[in-house]
């Protein structure tokens, strides 16, 4: 099976580490989509704000800190991740960005919520996730109000 998407030129990776390779990735969608949902801003346009960077450094930080407490080895490194999608991806908006753009809920509670319960559930301190996941259900929430 692998055989046939490298054939067909799609690239593939193989790890014996499913968990921490989707918490990598978990770990980068918590770093930019509420970031990018609330300020409506691109990827590339959020790293370059060092009070953006600074939020993006603690939510990985905790991530990370949630993450080992679950004994899952997140593999590489999580920042570098981080640098590398806005240098790939300056011009992308998060799917939670483009979501609240169509007026639709998000996939929040699966990710900064998703780390907020687990903080919760290890006595692991979120805050920078718990105040992007609140402020993500907040503006979800005005769906309701501009619908009534």
């Amino acid at each position: 099976m692998i055989e046939d998407f490298v054939n067909a030129g799609v690239p593939v990776q193989v790890s014996d580490n499913v968990d921490g390779e989707l918490w990598a990735k978990l770990i980068l969608n918590c770093a930019y989509n509420a970031i990018s949902a609330i300020v409506k801003l691109p990827y590339g346009v959020l790293f370059q704000n060092e009070g953006a960077r600074d939020l993006m450094r603690l939510v990985v930080h905790e991530c990370l800190a949630v993450a080992q407490r679950e004994s899952v080895t997140v593999p590489g490194d999580s920042w570098q991740g981080v640098e590398r999608i806005a240098a790939t991806m300056p011009g992308q908006f998060s799917s939670t960005a483009q979501d609240l753009m169509r007026g639709r809920r998000s996939e929040i509670d699966h990710l900064n919520g998703y780390i907020v319960r687990k903080g919760i559930s290890l006595a692991i301190d979120t805050p920078a996730n718990q105040a992007l996941y609140s402020i993500v259900k907040l503006l979800e929430s005005a769906f309701a109000v501009d619908q009534a």
